[in-house]
């Protein structure tokens, strides 16, 4: 392993990556890394969530998982442009992957959106992630549109990133799917200002709906190749390159994710669920995917009715930037399911899931409501996918605490939760913590189990707050340095509260070093610096 690929958390790869062990039936994916931690876990890189047991040695608290909110804005974008409104057939004005970013060089929320059915590449940019603007562009005069489609190329899926490492004329990447008469692939542009793109080429044979996604923890760009070799499954392929990571040979791709045995269908559909989407993000100090299920129903059946698809956003986690841990099968971002409702069905996460906005997450997505063709139900126009139930594309916005997947709990009687041996070289303890009404405090243990003082309980200064980030702080005690690289066990009690992340700072005010998603306003960019 090269410097490189060090493992930041303490997960060594196996010597064959990407692992080549995933089959294609239904039985539950591995996840090494829960069955074989390693001994001592660094933890310098990010807030640690304990949306697992990697962390965890013991505890008698209740681990909740927590969905996203729908926030009251929603839906922010809606058809309304003569480019968005498609002539009547299918108004789309809505992620379908695409991108949702915080741009730090001019302050602003940036989204790229499917704009009419199969037709445009559009931007919209904000201030405040509610209201958008719609600029006025030269690419076709007269509209917001970042790309012109070759005659008779019609846009699929797409996904953009805006990739902070990069130099400035390719700082902005994107994949575009395209459908015509002779065909149909994948492209790979960049841009210095994500209005401008070059095009370099085709990708490798996939499907729509591929996206691609940037892991800094192994630093490689990842394709998640839309493949059929479970239903609707994915393939992955990595490489340090963009331009490489788009294409690939047979043999330097893998089978990667798909639906399982617990994935269980839609009672009102009784299809098959299977995974339509995964695109991913670095969160803190791990991988956040966004998997959308799709129950149902089939297309021919969708477009006889003229009713969307029905896919719902999960989450997956992942340690080591291959294997998804899904401990939660309920939806985190759901469609309604009732008719005439913005939100009906067929969810997109938008490309680069999540911003960081003050102490809440913002997950931006593309659904479908069916409203607002003049195809009827059953009706087919000028090629296979114009039909009713891509019509009514609208972008919502979901919330969600910061760092709040998921929660460690106690009721009044306390409880407790001791973490295994971990190793930093910060100075400030700090956690998320929900408990007004109750206690916090920490002890911090040797790894026989005993007290380093004067790091006790009885010393801890008790925590009674509902903060997403609080300081841990012990009479007797300046701060963590004396315990700096040598490996601790923390041990955090608690009664009538839940916590929902600890992290060791380098500096008082508890910057984390993890990842911000798709950024944030206030961040210089996408690292909690």
């Amino acid at each position: 392993m090269t410097e490189k690929e060090s493992p930041y958390n303490g997960i060594v790869p196996p010597g064959v990556w990407p692992p080549q062990h995933i089959e294609s039936d239904e039985a539950l994916l591995p996840v090494p890394y829960l069955n074989n931690p390693p001994s001592v876990i660094p933890i310098d890189m990010g807030r640690q969530l304990f949306v697992d047991d990697f962390l965890i040695e013991h505890s008698t608290l209740c681990r909740v998982y927590h969905s996203a909110k729908p926030h009251e804005a929603s839906p922010v974008l809606v058809p309304e442009t003569e480019l968005e409104c498609n002539q009547g057939y299918c108004p789309v004005a809505a992620p379908f992957n695409d991108g949702v970013w915080y741009d730090p060089e001019d302050n602003r929320f940036k989204m790229w959106y499917h704009a009419g059915w199969f037709d445009g590449t559009a931007l919209a940019t904000s201030t405040d992630g509610l209201n958008w603007e719609r600029p006025k562009l030269d690419v076709i005069p007269g509209t917001n549109a970042v790309v012109a489609p070759k005659a008779s190329y019609q846009r699929d899926g797409c996904l953009v990133w805006l990739d902070h490492q990069a130099k400035p004329e390719v700082r902005f990447k994107m994949f575009l799917y395209f459908r015509w008469s002779q065909g149909q692939s994948g492209f790979v542009y960049t841009s210095p200002n994500g209005i401008h793109w070059n095009e370099h080429g085709q990708t490798s044979r996939c499907g729509d709906n591929s996206s691609f996604f940037y892991n800094p923890f192994r630093q490689q760009f990842v394709f998640s190749i839309r493949e059929s070799w479970s239903y609707r499954a994915r393939a992955y392929r990595e490489s340090a390159e963009f331009g490489q990571a788009a294409r690939w040979e047979d043999q330097q791709k893998v089978k990667w994710a798909r639906t399982d045995r617990l994935d269980l269908p839609d009672p009102l559909v009784g299809d098959r669920p299977q995974l339509y989407d995964l695109n991913a993000v670095a969160y803190e100090s791990i991988l956040l995917g966004g998997l959308g299920i799709f129950y149902g129903p089939q297309n021919p059946v969708c477009a006889k009715i003229g009713r969307p698809k029905i896919i719902d956003l999960q989450l997956g986690f992942s340690r080591d930037g291959f294997h998804w841990h899904r401990p939660e099968r309920s939806a985190f971002i759901a469609c309604s399911r009732r008719w005439k409702d913005w939100n009906y069905g067929y969810i997109h996460a938008a490309g680069g899931l999540c911003l960081v906005v003050d102490d809440e997450l913002w997950f931006y997505y593309g659904t479908f409501s069916g409203q607002g063709s003049n195809l009827k139900p059953g009706e087919t126009g000028s090629f296979e996918q114009n039909n009713a139930m891509y019509a009514g594309g609208n972008t919502g916005l979901s919330t969600l605490r910061r760092d709040g997947f998921a929660s460690m709990e106690a009721n009044s009687k306390g409880g407790f939760l001791t973490t295994r041996p971990v190793v930093f070289s910060g100075k400030f303890l700090h956690v998320n913590i929900d408990n007004p009404m109750g206690m916090l405090k920490v002890e911090i243990l040797d790894l026989k189990g005993q007290v380093i003082e004067p790091f006790s309980a009885e010393n801890c200064q008790p925590v009674q707050t509902n903060r997403v980030k609080t300081r841990i702080n012990w009479h007797g005690a300046k701060d963590l340095s004396p315990l700096t690289s040598r490996p601790v066990q923390f041990k955090f009690s608690l009664c009538s509260g839940k916590l929902y992340s600890f992290w060791v700072s380098p500096t008082a005010s508890g910057a984390s070093r993890g990842f911000l998603g798709a950024g944030g306003p206030r961040m210089s960019g996408v690292v909690d610096l």
